[in-house]
């Protein structure tokens, strides 16, 4: 089952046009993203500062389908999906509260477990591969 946060579209949020800055659907997703890990038990201080691992995105879209604007309130889904034994990717659709029927905008990020360090490929550790399976 897929993780749902629900969230207000701030004044922040918006450009000159008053709808979402584009970039800022990136970040509304990330928060998202922190939320699940939150609900998961996941310690993101701890999570985030790990001098272990690092998850860092490597690919990044978005797709567009209708305007938001300041005072929406929206539903993002997230649903992580396993790419391999070092990888995965979380898939987001965001929709006007209570409207599945109108899916405002899509986004999609991947990312890879590496070592801070040598920046070389790390396998998924426990704690992410917990927390993949409880979105799915």
């Amino acid at each position: 089952m897929p993780f749902i946060y629900s969230r207000r579209i701030r004044f922040q949020d918006t450009d000159a046009a008053g709808v979402v800055y584009f970039a800022n659907t990136l970040a509304i997703c990330h928060e998202a993203y922190e939320e699940s890990l939150i609900a998961a038990g996941v310690e993101v201080w701890k999570f985030f500062s790990s001098s272990a691992i690092a998850l860092p995105i490597v690919h990044a879209e978005a797709n567009y389908r209708h305007p938001a604007f300041c005072g929406d309130l929206h539903e993002i889904v997230l649903t992580p999906v396993s790419t391999s034994h070092h990888g995965f990717e979380i898939r987001y659709e965001i929709y006007g509260e209570g409207d599945r029927d109108r899916l405002i905008s899509q986004a999609l990020t991947r990312h890879v477990c590496i070592n801070p360090v040598s920046r070389e490929r790390q396998p998924l550790p426990q704690q992410v591969l917990g927390w993949l399976k409880q979105w799915r």
